[in-house]
């Protein structure tokens, strides 16, 4: 394997430039697709994601235009910090759609359906179906608005930011603390603005039930929430959907710079 390196490098004096600097480059497209959204979905088998990433990483090599590495430096250092600043990228883009889970989580946990959990096998856990049916909309709404191109601009412009021999990671550059903090802290406020709806809607159910319970004690009304809370839940849920669509297109075009 050696020779044979060697002897590509003698004929293509490029090779030797491009395959050092390719490797450093997969590995932050590597981090990237780890943790961004859409591309890890588990749905996704890991050979596709792998060849997608030696893909990007054939394209991406030449443009950089990478120099020769620095001797002075480990290629193991930079594989890592080059890992690190794609998954932060990757993971910065994943609290978008987290906020949008979080919204399914407390709708699925109000309508009383947390305890009608299925197995999921592309994830290998408990899920409910309509915390991954919003979730999976949230995906699709991400992807109609351009969520695809916003991903791979911004892993483009972080090689402008921290070049792949760089050793220091300027995170003052790759991240804006203020614009992290209100993506992290928009979480559970974006989850409370997707469920409120329900959350209202229910409570007033509970409050009427309540008052059935004290005025008619011999109505079950513990049995009368399971009944009601779903089907009540899931008729506010189809009266919303076009207004929860377009909270959900005003979120993401909010926070759309995610670089």
């Amino acid at each position: 394997m050696d020779q044979l390196i060697s002897q590509m490098g003698m004929l293509f004096p490029e090779f030797d430039r491009w395959f050092s600097a390719g490797f450093i480059v997969f590995a932050r497209l590597l981090g990237f697709i780890r943790f961004a959204p859409i591309f890890n979905r588990k749905e996704i088998a890991g050979l596709v994601k792998l060849a997608f990433v030696f893909i990007l990483t054939v394209i991406l090599t030449p443009v950089l235009k990478p120099a020769m590495p620095p001797a002075s430096i480990s290629p193991l250092l930079l594989i890592i910090l080059n890992f690190a600043v794609g998954a932060i990228i990757g993971y910065i883009a994943q609290l978008l759609i987290l906020a949008i889970e979080a919204g399914g989580d407390m709708i699925n946990t109000q309508m009383g359906l947390s305890s009608a959990m299925v197995m999921d096998p592309t994830s290998n856990s408990q899920t409910s179906i309509l915390s991954r049916m919003i979730t999976l909309m949230g995906i699709v709404i991400f992807i109609q608005l351009g969520g695809f191109y916003w991903l791979i601009n911004a892993l483009v412009r972080s090689f402008e930011i921290f070049p792949i021999y760089a050793v220091s990671i300027p995170l003052e550059k790759i991240i804006n603390l203020d614009y992290l903090v209100t993506v992290t802290s928009n979480v559970l406020y974006m989850g409370l603005q997707i469920a409120s709806p329900i959350l209202l809607a229910t409570l007033g159910q509970d409050i009427i039930l309540g008052v059935i319970s004290k005025t008619a004690p011999q109505v079950n009304v513990f049995q009368l929430s399971f009944l009601f809370k779903p089907v009540f839940g899931a008729a506010i849920m189809i009266w919303i959907l076009p207004m929860l669509i377009n909270v959900i297109s005003d979120f993401f075009l909010e926070f759309s710079k995610i670089y």
